[in-house]
């Protein structure tokens, strides 16, 4: 997929930031990756981030059995009052061979049910388990990175993805090495 088509692609899905908004992905025979809010043939749903949902305050009685230890019950789908990349920090620049950490900030945990697909530059992450809340990308490019993460519910198809963070890698030239840090 050319880098511009990718960056049109996330720009349309930034327009649904707002709101929930259900969005249909497929690549065709060519290898061109489509967003649609139309379903196509083999394509994948994905539900986008709506607006934070808020805890209730601690105090704050909530439905069911009430009394200390007790479970909330679990509702059918992807429900997150947290889900956002707190590591890597958006443009956070990294340099030389430094190792880039990721952390994604998820309450409450995941559901047995449901797997997290990373994604680099808009290609999937193969080497990170599908319960991965944290790893190290090792050395990387220099160049422009964005990451994002999208949990998927195995149950009811039902998926959700984080805003994309966008951070950068440097590389030293021969002209200007990075000195070592003391």
């Amino acid at each position: 997929m050319h880098p511009r088509q990718l960056w049109i692609a996330l720009a349309g899905l930034a327009a649904f930031a707002g709101q929930a908004a259900v969005v249909y992905k497929w690549t065709d025979s060519d290898g061109v990756v489509h967003f649609s809010d139309q379903p196509m043939p083999g394509a994948e749903k994905i539900v986008t981030a709506g607006p934070a949902v808020k805890a209730p305050a601690a105090g704050q009685a909530s439905a069911g059995a009430g009394g200390q230890g007790a479970q909330p019950t679990e509702s059918p789908g992807v429900n997150y009052t947290q889900f956002a990349i707190t590591s890597p920090a958006s443009g956070q620049t990294f340099f030389g061979d430094e190792a880039v950490a990721v952390q994604l900030d998820l309450a409450p945990a995941l559901k047995p049910h449901q797997t997290i697909t990373w994604h680099l530059n808009g290609k999937e992450l193969q080497d990170q388990g599908p319960t991965a809340t944290q790893f190290t990308l090792p050395h990387l490019d220099r160049g422009t990175y964005a990451l994002a993460a999208t949990i998927t519910d195995q149950e009811t198809g039902e998926s959700q993805s984080t805003a994309s963070v966008s951070f950068f890698v440097r590389q030293p030239s021969e002209l200007a090495p990075l000195h070592p840090r003391t």
